[in-house]
Formats: structure tokens, sequence, C-alpha cells
């Protein structure tokens, strides 16, 4: 890899055009060359926070092998700049490339905490669980500036609601108070995301990521206070971290995870495209081969949206990730599993404090 062509600390390394827009602009090689000449920076590469005013901030969600039913997300777009990301191709929907203004351009939604309360309010509403970050990490960077995470577990506390969480953040850990206040009626339950064990790996898979290392001290801690943590090896990409899912296990199961689960990677939409160019100048020597056996996992296609197949895949490769993840679950995690959060309590406090009568 020449460390002069990539980006640093982002993922993508290119803007691909906007499906729904007719006109783009590109950098072309004589303009790279001309701000080189003149000693001028052709794209400083900042993060810009833009805020937005959604009508509505929790989701259904259709689709059938997901696991959840309802989710929110208080920021769209994502600085990690995990490149497999599938939440990508949604920019799109904002006006933005899911390349470079997928981890660029994050949208902020600062109404989301009062969004959610009207919800939570509804008489017609029925406590089931929702979970923050169905699409995009609601511990990122982000986080740190806004609050709106915290801001929210506290309307999930205050109305006794059940909540999932989804991270690969360890800044989790700032609202640890609030999550064991949930934990304390069986209110929450936390999703961490390890896809390798190795610095290098994680550095160019998600490059704005907390390390390894943290992200297990966090599942330890959130264990040790009582909230339950499934891990997810999310995704799992051949040829890459395929071959670290015992080891990945076991270290998961040491921290006091109760359960694991995985996905296999594919590369729906734009992906495809922002994936092989991030591979091809990464892992140049082997970018063929894994993008090969990805096609393996999926029919022949890089991409797959089929309901049943899309999460696991087919074919022999996919059959031997899962028939070891199968293997990991019964060596690392027997007879556990995160428990089924508690959806009795939010009628009597709807109007945020217990009923009496």
């Amino acid at each position: 890899m020449n460390p002069k062509s990539v980006i640093k600390g982002r993922g993508a390394q290119l803007n691909v055009p906007n499906r729904f827009f007719e006109i783009h602009h590109e950098m072309r090689d004589d303009f790279l060359e001309f701000c080189q000449k003149e000693g001028e920076v052709a794209d400083k590469n900042k993060t810009k926070y833009l805020e937005v005013f959604p009508k509505t901030i929790v989701n259904k969600v259709e689709s059938p092998d997901v696991g959840m039913r309802y989710s929110m997300n208080p920021y769209q777009g994502c600085e990690h700049g995990c490149i497999y990301c599938y939440a990508r191709n949604t920019h799109e929907y904002w006006g933005y490339s899911p390349g470079l203004d997928f981890e660029r351009r994050i949208l902020v939604k600062k109404d989301a905490p009062k969004l959610l309360e009207q919800l939570l309010k509804k008489k017609s509403w029925k406590a089931q669980t929702i979970v923050l970050s169905g699409n995009t990490d609601c511990y990122q960077p982000a986080e740190q500036k806004f609050k709106i995470t915290r801001q929210c577990l506290e309307i999930f506390l205050k109305y006794r609601h059940p909540v999932g969480i989804i991270t690969k953040n360890t800044r989790i850990l700032e609202d640890l108070d609030v999550l064991m206040a949930l934990a304390e009626d069986n209110l929450v339950g936390v999703n961490i995301s390890i896809t390798s064990l190795s610095e290098d790996t994680r550095r160019i898979l998600e490059p704005r990521t907390a390390t390894i290392k943290k992200r297990l001290e966090t599942v330890n801690l959130l264990s040790n206070k009582g909230i339950p943590v499934n891990v997810m090896i999310a995704p799992i990409i051949p040829s890459i971290n395929s071959h670290e899912i015992l080891s990945i296990a076991k270290a998961a199961s040491d921290n006091g995870a109760v359960s694991i689960g995985h996905t296999v990677v594919r590369l729906n939409g734009a992906i495809g495209q922002i994936f092989t160019d991030w591979i091809k100048k990464t892992m140049p020597d082997r970018a063929d081969k894994v993008l090969h056996q990805i096609e393996d996992c999926h029919g022949g296609t890089l991409n797959d949206s089929r309901y049943g197949t899309r999460m696991h895949g087919e074919g022999k490769i996919a059959e031997q990730i899962n028939k070891m993840m199968a293997l990991a679950k019964i060596k690392y995690f027997k007879d556990k599993g995160m428990p089924r959060l508690n959806g009795e309590l939010h009628d009597s406090f709807k109007d945020g404090q217990l009923k009496l009568f």
C-alpha cells in the first residue's frame, strides 16, 4: 500500500456519483497535479456536522431477517468510516455520496429526544424494543459534541421503555450510569461489533473506531455491571477476518458476552464500487481473491438483496463460515443468550412517572 495514495483516517477513498443525480463532479488527475505543483490542498478532508429536522425519529423495520422491529438513528452518515457499511447507500437519499460524503457529512438530529418522547407518550404506542443504531452508530464521534444518544437513553429510562444499542465505540461507557439504571429493570441490551482481533486489520477496515482492546474492555465492564452484551462479528469477510471466528468468540466469551452473532459481507448498491476501489488500493495483493470469494457467497455477485440468504450467504465458503460460527456458539456460548427485554413497565409510566391507580 502506498500511504500517499490513501486518504488518511477514511475508509472510502472516493466519492461515487449519487444515483439520483444526473450531474456529478470528480477529482481529475490534472487538477490534483496542479494542486501539488502549487502547494495547495485539493481536499481538506474535514468532517462537517449538518443539522436536519425529521418529523419522526423511530422507524419500523420491514426486513424479516434483521432481528429488530423498530430502530432510531440520532445521526445519518458515520465518521467511523467502515468500508463495508451497508448504511452508506442511505446517504444518497439525503443528497450525498455514499463514499467519502458518508464519513464527512454527518447529519445531526437534535430533535431526536423530543420526537422519541412524543412517541412513547402516545396512548396507542405499545412497548417494543427500539434499537439505537439500526443504521449508523449512535456513539460515533459526533456524540461527544451533541450528546443526543444520552438524552434519548434518559427518555427511555423516564418512560421505562426497552432499548437495544448497537455500537463499536467505547464512548458508550460515558453513559454507564443511565445504562445501569435501565438494566435494573431489564430494559437494555447492548450489541458490540468486533470484526477482528488484529489492529492492522481494524485500522484499514474501520479507521475511526475504538481499538479492539478497548472494545473487549467495554464488553467486560458492561457485563460486570449487569448489562447483557451480545458480540457481533459483522461482517465476516473471506480472507480478511474469516479465519478469526473462533478466536473472536473466545475473547468475547472470556470478557463476559452472553451471545454472539454474525453476518457474511454483502456489497449492495454503491458499496461494491467503493469497496472494490478501497481493496485494490489497500490490499492489492489479495484484492481479486477477496472479491471473488465474496461473489462466491452470493450467487456470483457482490450484491445480494435476497431475504433469507443475504445475511449469511450461500455456497461452500459461506457454508464454512456458518459452520464455524455454529461451532463457536457450542464451544463458547452453550446455554447462554441475550435476555428478552422487559416491555411490561412502560404502560405504567406513560406520563413519565409511575401510575398508582
